[in-house]
This record gives structure tokens, C-alpha cells and sequence, in this order.
């Protein structure tokens, strides 16, 4: 099938962007997305031009690297699928696709499609650690834990970090993000000695690196790959409120 695209160059942040247009003749509905972009960067490079710099790692729904804005929407126009999952087979022939990177001033632009998201390691690294020694392995069930409590820490665990939620916030909020980093040590035995210093420390270093403010429009949640849900937001927020008393 034929597809136009419309890419976001930009050679770096401190130069000024612009869309350029391409098309491909003969695309494969088998074919992946991130596959389509290798197709197109081969052509580009034989005709000796600059190939298109895109993230790209796992390509299978982990990893969190493949951060692209398809048509107004984070990652595609599937709900639940990472750039990377997405295939041609959901576009049709003769479709013109606008594809941009992450809009967020938290994340800025490396090249093209490329944008350092760097900002999350470091709301990440606030969190410090847990020093609850485990030593050695041990059995499974010598903690005991609510299996409720468990899934839920399980859930929020599943983030990838790949940022498709500060990219949909009409805010660019990192809310849900660092909401579900909170949570999955928060709800677990082993997150408790710290559990107060750790949600305030992140929660200052995600407003130092310039994210913006949750206003619950609940985008984040309908576009994250992962499902997290904001229940992490409401139990961060929680949180952050007892470590103020606390401290």
C-alpha cells in the first residue's frame, strides 16, 4: 500500500524544526511501524540524505524507547500498544500519517524524533533505595503479602517509562509516571522504612526538572501502553501529603 508521511526534522534543540514529507510506494500491511521507518531510512541514506533519528530499542513492548506521536495520538491509534506493536495493517492505502516526537519541555529534543527523557532517571534516582536487607534468596512467601496489594504493586511495576503520559497531558504532568515508581514499592513491606522520604524526594525532583501540574483529564491513563491507572496518582498524592506531617 501507499503512504505519505509527514516527519518531524530537527537537527537539534537549539535549531528550529519543520515537517518533511515522504512517501512510500510499496509498504507491507505485515510490516511494524518502527520496520516502515527502517524502509524509509534505507531509501534516505541510498540517496545519500540524512536517515531519520528515531528511539528504538526492545521493539517488543518493554523497553519504553520507542516514543512517537502518531496522528495526534501517543504511540498510534491503538489503545494498549507501544509504537513498536503497532503495524501497518491498522492504516489503510493512501493514508497520510504525521508523526512528531514527545512535545514537553521536560523532554527535550535530541534530533528529529529523538527527545532526552533523562529527566525521569534522575525523579527515579530521587527515590533512593530500600534498606531492608534480604540477603540471600529466599522463599517466596517468607513476607507475607495481601495478594490484593501484590497485584496492585505489580500493576504499577508494569510502567515502562516511556513518557507516552507527559506527551498526552495537555500539561505535560509526569503524574502517572512517578505515581506508579511510588506505588510499587509504597504498597510492598519492604518500600515501608522509606516510604514517606521517598515519595517527597521524587515528587520535588519531578518539579525541579519542569513538569507540569495533574488536573485529572485522565489522558495519561487512556494512552499509557501499560494501563496504570491514577488510583497510583490518588496514593501518591496521599502519600505526599503524610510526609509533610511526618517530616
Amino acid at each position: 500500500m501507499k503512504i505519505t508521511l509527514k516527519v518531524w526534522r530537527q537537527q537539534n534543540g537549539k535549531t528550529p524544526g519543520n515537517f518533511n514529507t515522504y512517501t512510500l510506494p510499496d509498504v507491507s500491511e505485515d510490516m511494524s511501524f518502527l520496520e516502515m521507518f527502517d524502509v524509509l531510512n534505507d531509501e534516505l541514506i541510498r540517496k545519500g540524505e540524512d536517515p531519520i533519528a528515531f528511539d528504538h530499542d526492545c521493539r517488543e513492548g518493554i523497553c519504553g524507547m520507542c516514543s512517537m506521536y502518531i496522528n495526534g495520538r501517543a504511540h498510534g491509534p491503538l489503545t494498549g500498544t507501544t509504537t513498536c506493536q503497532l503495524h501497518m495493517r491498522h492504516f489503510n492505502d493512501g493514508d497520510t500519517i504525521v508523526v512528531e516526537p514527545w512535545r514537553a519541555s521536560a523532554f527535550p529534543i535530541i534530533k528529529d524524533l529523538m527527545v532526552d527523557r533523562s529527566a525521569f532517571d534522575r525523579v527515579i534516582q530521587a527515590g533512593g533505595f530500600i534498606s531492608v536487607n534480604t540477603g540471600n534468596a529466599v522463599d517466596a512467601n517468607s513476607i507475607p503479602i495481601p495478594k490484593e496489594d501484590a497485584d496492585k504493586a505489580f500493576d504499577a511495576a508494569a510502567c515502562i517509562g516511556c513518557g507516552a503520559c507527559v506527551a498526552t497531558c495537555k500539561n505535560a504532568s509526569a503524574m502517572l509516571f512517578v505515581s506508579a515508581k511510588v506505588s510499587q514499592l509504597a504498597l510492598l513491606p519492604q518500600g515501608q522504612p522509606e516510604r514517606h522520604l521517598r515519595v517527597k524526594k521524587m515528587v520535588e525532583v519531578m518539579d525541579e526538572e519542569g513538569f507540569g501540574n495533574c488536573t485529572n483529564t485522565g489522558a495519561c491513563e487512556v494512552e499509557c501502553p501499560k494501563g496504570i491507572s491514577l488510583d497510583h496518582i490518588a496514593r501518591m498524592n496521599r502519600d505526599y501529603l503524610v510526609s509533610n506531617i511526618v517530616d
